[in-house]
């Protein structure tokens, strides 16, 4: 088969592409199956795209991107498969969705991980939000020759327009990548830790509280690995910026891994993605009912869900307490995403799209 991959971001830069589908390219590829990855935002632009000011360049990018897109119509017929992660362009109607399908005859799969029809503005985005057309969604799903869904949130709300919806977790590779265990037993300040991108920084908030009085007995540090630097009133605080070369590095010298949400329509089209990564690689996690998350979680086996500020302070403390029931939990953790959310067990549920 040839397959052509339409995708917002440079291959290697974002979370969504990374985990969703780009970590299964090696499979196609011993699979006999030849492939192309087409971007709409440039590595040039994706450097400037969160990044205040830079109007003008942002601009030339999107429109430089919409000149790609174009083009790339013309290569199209020689496909089988045609893709489509969130979207063929970040603003407007679904033209090239529509040009592919409907003109062009091309068998399309529709990938997304997130809520995408509920408008989720934020300062990076709100000069684009008026012509996000967040509706095409369901549109592109009636086109879609299948639909590859992160949660079954996603795909019930798939299903209203398309029945060949099908739920396809984002995975973790416990082989080549998150492929090491958390020493809990190790020396050092004890580190509580979150990671994630600026637009998640705001679910924070609800555990802040519970960190200020716990740093009033106890003794650790509270590592933020992000994009961007948050604003909050911790003297645990220590922000540590993202980079991909030290990503597991940076994520395997936690010892409690949090995953605070909101329970929104737009939070419960999350697909656990933090815990996933924490679990991983044998680090406890903590996590809102929201979402996919009490599907990955279960209180005293892996990690703990986390209604209240009483039980956020409940699960830390004992954790913090007690490094035994760390590695207890952790290893319980690492097992369930080897057995259910790791690239093995999924291989098979993606290669399945493309039949």
């Amino acid at each position: 088969m040839r397959i052509l991959f339409i995708v917002p971001y440079p291959p290697g830069r974002a979370p969504s592409q990374r985990f969703r589908f780009e970590q299964y390219l090696p499979l196609l590829t011993q699979a006999g199956h030849s492939y192309r990855l087409a971007s709409f935002i440039s590595e040039d632009t994706w450097a400037i795209l969160y990044k205040p000011g830079h109007a003008l360049a942002k601009a030339t990018g999107i429109l430089a991107g919409f000149l790609r897109r174009f083009l790339l119509l013309f290569s199209v017929p020689a496909y089988d498969y045609v893709f489509v992660h969130r979207e063929a362009s970040p603003i407007g109607p679904p033209v090239f969705e529509w040009l592919i399908a409907k003109v062009l005859g091309k068998k399309v799969i529709y990938d997304f991980d997130d809520a995408i029809w509920i408008p989720n503005t934020s300062e990076a985005n709100k000069i684009v939000a008026g012509v996000k057309w967040h509706h095409k969604v369901g549109i592109i799903c009636r086109w879609a020759y299948k639909i590859s869904c992160g949660n079954v949130y996603l795909r019930d709300y798939a299903r209203q327009f398309n029945p060949n919806a099908v739920v396809n977790p984002t995975t973790i590779d416990t082989v080549n990548l998150h492929n090491r265990v958390r020493d809990q037993r190790a020396p050092g300040c004890l580190v509580i830790g979150w990671t994630g991108t600026h637009s998640t920084l705001k679910y924070l908030e609800q555990v802040v509280p519970v960190l200020a009085e716990l740093e009033q007995h106890y003794d650790f540090e509270f590592r933020v690995i992000s994009n961007q630097p948050p604003e909050l009133p911790l003297r645990s605080l220590n922000f540590q910026p993202w980079r991909k070369d030290t990503e597991i590095e940076d994520l395997a010298g936690l010892h409690i891994g949090l995953m605070p949400l909101e329970d929104d329509p737009w939070a419960k089209g999350k697909c656990a993605f933090k815990a996933l990564q924490y679990m991983a690689l044998g680090i406890p996690a903590l996590v809102s009912p929201v979402g996919m998350n009490t599907e990955v979680v279960q209180s005293d086996v892996n990690g703990y869900v986390c209604t209240t500020a009483a039980d956020w302070r409940q699960a830390l403390e004992k954790l913090m307490r007690d490094p035994e029931l760390r590695i207890q939990l952790g290893e319980a953790a690492r097992a369930t995403i080897v057995e259910r959310y790791s690239v093995l067990a999924n291989e098979q549920n993606f290669l399945n799209l493309f039949s």
